[in-house]
């Protein structure tokens, strides 16, 4: 056999290879889900992205025709969680749904994962601002009066936090930063005792989840001023947006889902178009308007974009405020 056969039948084998794969991967693709699919959320039960994945795996579960297992690890700041999922087979039987801590916690220090090279973003399922709750004795009604009263005595406003290196800690450093304000931090062992502080008026202003302090800001305990999200939310439509008085401001919190790196491209557009349809229907919309949150969707491409915007943003926030995960 000569030189010329020995290479036509090499580029046969890896063309017929190649085939024969893609050919395994669709077929695959068409018999998914076949058995149960785990998706980890890395947060204990109870907290917002813990109830958002359960009205989510609800839905799939009735469009998959499989059951979808919510499998909560909480503990290290979601760290831990997160590289358990990312450390599984790329084949759609194990998913993480996550929140805007993946990408502050990239922010923070170095992972035992890569955010965007180890994961296969799929959607994001929805923002949720925080509203920026002042006590009835600071005599602010809007942003622009906040920044004027904090540069005729800067540092004296204080703002809780449920600790440093958080979101509410990060959203109100990016706040000072682009405002120009010094808003003194004082961290809390926890948003419950942050939230008492601020209703006490140990501390004047808070940057919170709406859902946290709603009845608060209906009875006038509480002043919400603004939300963080780039334009106003639906959730509270009167109250305006930080951008409107700071341009470019921007810190929602935000859910998000992600199969792992190889994840193949059937699989991921199946998740992504089944995702983007069930946030559409009515009952899904209420239940997330009254978590505080407003429904997303787009594609994955869109998705892994806003992810890398959102750690470059949060990286810079860290270095110029020189934030620290334990304050």
């Amino acid at each position: 056999m000569n030189i010329s056969c020995k290479i036509t039948r090499v580029c046969c084998t890896l063309v017929l290879g190649t085939l024969g794969a893609v050919v395994a991967g669709q077929a695959a693709a068409q018999n998914y889900p076949n058995k149960p699919i785990r998706v980890i959320v890395p947060v204990a039960p109870g907290g917002l992205p813990d109830i958002l994945a359960r009205i989510l795996t609800a839905k799939l579960t009735e469009t998959f025709k499989q059951a979808l297992v919510v499998d909560n690890r909480g503990g290290g700041g979601g760290i831990q969680g997160t590289e358990t999922a990312l450390r599984a087979a790329a084949d759609g039987y194990t998913m993480l749904m996550t929140s805007s801590s993946y990408a502050t916690s990239a922010a923070l220090g170095r992972l035992p994962y890569d955010p965007v090279a180890d994961a296969a973003p799929i959607v994001l399922i929805g923002e949720a601002p925080l509203v920026i709750a002042l006590h009835p004795s600071v005599p602010a009604k809007n942003i622009k009066e906040l920044i004027a009263l904090d540069k005729a005595s800067p540092g004296r406003l204080n703002y809780g936090t449920g600790g440093g290196g958080g979101s509410t800690h990060l959203a109100t450093e990016l706040f000072n930063h682009m405002a120009g304000t010094r808003l003194t931090h004082v961290p809390y062992k926890g948003t419950g005792p942050g939230l008492n502080a601020l209703l006490g008026g140990e501390i004047q202003l808070y940057a919170t989840p709406i859902p946290s302090v709603i009845s608060h800001l209906k009875t006038n305990r509480l002043r919400g001023i603004a939300v963080t999200t780039a334009k106003r939310s639906s959730v509270v439509p009167d109250i305006q947006a930080v951008a409107e008085s700071v341009p470019g401001y921007e810190a929602s919190g935000w859910s998000a889902v992600f199969g792992l790196k190889g994840l193949s491209r059937e699989i991921t557009a199946r998740w992504n178009s089944d995702i983007n349809r069930i946030l559409q229907l009515p009952d899904v919309k209420e239940r997330m308007t009254a978590l505080g949150m407003d429904p997303a969707g787009g594609s994955p491409e869109h998705l892994r974009d806003f992810l890398k915007r959102e750690i470059a943003k949060w990286q810079n926030v860290v270095k110029v405020a020189n934030i620290k995960a334990d304050g």
